[in-house]
C-alpha cells in the first residue's frame, strides 16, 4: 500500500478512521486546533516532497475532519 498512490477514497476513509480514533480520545478545543493546524501544515510539504506528494490527501483529510468535529464541539458548547 505505501508504494502505490492513494485513490481518493483512502485519501478520506483513512483520515476519517484516525479523526475518529481521536475524537474517541476526549480531546479540548485546543488539542483539536493543533491537529487542524498540523494537517494544514503539512499538506503543502506533502505537496512538494517527492514521494509523499502521493499521500497528500491524508493530512487534508485529517484537517478537514477535525474542522468538521471542532465546529460540532462548539455546536454542543453552544446548546
Amino acid at each position: 500500500m505505501l508504494q502505490r498512490a492513494l485513490g481518493s477514497r483512502w485519501g478520506i476513509v483513512f483520515p476519517g478512521l484516525i479523526v475518529t480514533a481521536l475524537a474517541m480520545a476526549d480531546l479540548s478545543v485546543n488539542s483539536w486546533r493543533a491537529v487542524i493546524l498540523l494537517g494544514l501544515l503539512l499538506t503543502p510539504v506533502m505537496l512538494y516532497h517527492k514521494r509523499l506528494r502521493h499521500y497528500v490527501l491524508l493530512p487534508s483529510g485529517i484537517a478537514l475532519s477535525g474542522g468538521v468535529i471542532l465546529m460540532l464541539l462548539n455546536l454542543k458548547m453552544m446548546m
